[in-house]
């Protein structure tokens, strides 16, 4: 028992041992790869796929028709209508 333990500790440390090997090399490599940016470019950047996500959201919207014209028409006369009966409520009021 104490020999499995042993060797089982072993092969851990040596996973553990190649995975931050492995680790270490990725992080070289980006940071190898990003030596050149400089802050307003990575802003820039930053903005460009914010407005590219944006576009690709209201694009999604209308394939599944959620931003479809009649939908905010249907919506719009419905809260007029709501609107307009909560005003006439409150003109209507029992006063003492």
């Amino acid at each position: 028992m104490d020999q499995f333990l042993l060797y089982a500790s072993v092969f851990l440390a040596s996973v553990s041992f190649f995975l931050c090997c492995y680790a270490c090399a990725r992080v070289g490599k980006l940071l190898q790869s990003v030596k050149g940016l400089e802050w307003d470019t990575i802003a820039t950047l930053t903005g460009d796929v914010g407005t590219i996500k944006k576009s690709i959201q209201t694009l999604n919207n209308r394939i599944n028709g959620l931003n479809s014209p009649k939908l905010n028409d249907e919506l719009l006369q419905y809260a007029i209508k709501q609107q307009s009966n909560v005003t006439n409520i409150n003109k209507n009021s029992l006063g003492g």
